[in-house]
């Protein structure tokens, strides 16, 4: 199986002849930041490649000019999302052409551009050349351009465009604002010419002394030695590559101290090879399912979770700091989870990286978020592209415990055939995790006096989530303490999704839902958590969500205006009267599960 984890890989580079997949743990490397202010020209009717403005031509004759320019115009912040920088922006859908100078010196390496994000679709073009293109927003993509740099100035264009498509991932519609822009960061990596391009170091996912090891060159070089190192277990040991440049190992390990909430331990570990040298925190923990329950190390754990979308609601823009991290993170743990799901998409390196040093496990998914085109080929081909691109950046951050492919997706034929795809194709790179997603299909039998759901694709899955909004989208058909729940009864039920919108400070009749007031949404929390609390196989609880979030389809003037009110906090960062019952609710599970 390890040997498949490199060819996978693979799928990341048939968008461009340029791209180059990523390599792992890009923060650890000799990198020059390119973030700040970036020179941009709005491109309404996308006239711009027509006019060549990537070329950023200067007239030099008196009969000469040009229609465009990147200088005295608009200034964008990078990373950052456009639509929060510019009031007339905030709903702008089409394309913006950034650019940049930089400087560079030759120096014998190899180098390459890395985008961390790009919202959604872009083409790159380098000193007036066209380098590469990539789809997709939520995951990181590298460029050789070694041979395009030039010894002093440099220019730089992103062409950016996040209009909506039916063959895109997200597709047409979907419930958070369609930011756009280059949200996350820009750097120029050096490495040497042979370098250390991929590995992959994690526990067995059910031994707690073997660690797997897969290392992989830039080149196919026959018989390196990469030493590997753990300073702290006293481990050492050396890799010698095959005809491939790859190499693999078991490591035998004794009083390993493995990662967890309550102890998010993480080991220095380091690989050497005879021109590289790659250094990072990696934990180690296992995660599998038994019967009904998730267990973490051996022991069966409650996932107190919640979601948040990669959004600052006080700055009405995308998450894209560290320091945003810490804030998003922080007010999660203070709810009380040990896990966090991710919505709806692969969210950016520093959330990782925050949760798995607070002790934080993670759900995270790609954004096949209910009507994608499920039977398009080329839709397919994203949305496989985008899983094994967020497995490649993520698969040594021992908080990601959960890969979810899917969020309410309809019980078809086309769907439980692209779904099983993209199973497989998960699987093949990545064995050690939980593979999941969301579901929106359960319904009240009252035949059957119980909630039942009528979708076998549940089977392929470990996990299964479900969206229930009982008291907001859905009437009670009972008492909440007297419903029964006969779903995938086999497997762990994790409520995925539950909660209603309320806007903070505003009082009303707990029993009215249109009051759209903080007493509703409370008495619908408990209400929740009686008929939780009835269900056999429930292995955790995640509401929908941490924060009010901004969204174009939530259009009520006065009690939406633009934003969910699902959060437990408001956007100004006021805690709801539903936080205090959630957090009391984790409490209580926490204690049970100790």
């Amino acid at each position: 199986m390890q040997k498949i984890i490199f060819s996978i890989m693979v799928l990341s580079v048939l968008n461009s002849p340029a791209l180059a997949e990523t390599m792992t743990n890009v923060y650890g490397r000799q990198a020059e930041s390119l973030n700040g202010k970036w020179s941009a020209i709005v491109d309404l009717y996308d006239t711009g490649t027509h006019m060549e403005i990537y070329k950023n031509r200067k007239a030099k004759e008196s009969s000469e000019f040009y229609e465009y320019s990147f200088e005295n115009g608009l200034c964008l912040n990078v990373p950052g999302d456009w639509n929060s920088q510019h009031p007339e922006l905030k709903y702008y859908e089409g394309t913006i052409w950034y650019g940049r100078h930089f400087n560079f010196t030759q120096d014998g390496k190899r180098h390459f551009l890395y985008f961390a994000g790009v919202s959604y679709r872009c083409n790159i073009y380098l000193n007036g050349e066209k380098i590469s293109s990539h789809e997709g927003s939520f995951t990181p993509f590298q460029i050789d351009v070694t041979n395009q740099l030039r010894d002093g100035d440099n220019f730089l264009v992103v062409e950016v465009n996040n209009r909506r498509q039916k063959d895109a991932i997200p597709a047409m519609s979907f419930d958070w604002w369609n930011y756009g822009g280059i949200t996350r960061d820009v750097m120029l990596v050096s490495v040497p010419h042979t370098y250390i391009k991929d590995y992959f170091i994690q526990l067995d996912k059910h031994r707690p002394d073997l660690i797997h090891v897969s290392v992989s060159l830039s080149e196919a070089k026959t018989g390196e030695k990469i030493r590997l190192e753990i300073p702290e277990l006293h481990k050492s040991a050396i890799l010698t590559t095959d005809e491939n440049g790859k190499a693999m190992l078991d490591l035998k390990v004794n009083h390993l101290i493995r990662w967890s909430p309550e102890n998010p331990k993480l080991y220095q570990v380091s690989l050497h090879s005879a021109s590289d040298k790659v250094s990072e925190l990696i934990g180690f923990r296992n995660i599998e399912v038994r019967g009904t329950g998730v267990y973490l190390n051996g022991k069966r754990v409650f996932l107190r979770s919640v979601s948040f979308h990669e959004e600052i609601p006080q700055r009405l823009g995308r998450a894209c700091t560290e320091s945003d991290a810490v804030m998003l993170l922080s007010e999660a743990k203070a709810l009380g989870v040990n896990m966090v799901r991710l919505a709806h998409y692969q969210q950016n390196e520093y959330i990782v990286r925050g949760a798995e040093k607070m002790g934080i496990m993670l759900w995270q998914e790609i954004p096949v978020w209910q009507a994608i085109d499920f039977d398009n080929q080329e839709t397919l081909h994203k949305a496989s592209e985008m899983l094994a691109e967020t497995i490649q950046r993520d698969k040594n951050r021992c908080a990601d415990c959960f890969w979810g492919i899917a969020n309410e997706t309809k019980n078809t034929p086309s769907r439980n055939k692209f779904l099983s795809h993209l199973l497989q194709v998960g699987k093949d790179i990545d064995t050690t995790r939980l593979f999941v997603a969301a579901f929106d299909l359960a319904y009240f039998d009252t035949r059957e006096n119980r909630f039942v759901m009528h979708d076998d694709f549940y089977q392929n899955l470990d996990l299964i989530g479900i969206n229930k909004y009982m008291g907001w989208y859905a009437k009670w058909p009972k008492s909440p303490s007297d419903i029964q729940w006969n779903v995938a009864m086999e497997k762990p039920l994790f409520i995925s999704e539950f909660g209603c919108e309320a806007l903070y400070g505003q009082r009303g009749n707990a029993s009215m839902t249109s009051s759209w007031s903080e007493d509703y949404q409370a008495q619908l929390y408990r209400d929740n958590l009686r008929m939780f609390d009835a269900i056999p196989n429930l292995c955790g609880v995640s509401p929908w969500i941490l924060f009010d979030f901004r969204s174009p389809t939530r259009m009520h003037p006065t009690n939406q205006n633009g934003w969910n009110r699902k959060g437990l906090v408001s956007d100004q960062g006021q805690r709801k009267k539903a936080w205090y019952i959630m957090h009391d609710y984790y409490v209580k599970k926490k204690t049970e599960y100790q």
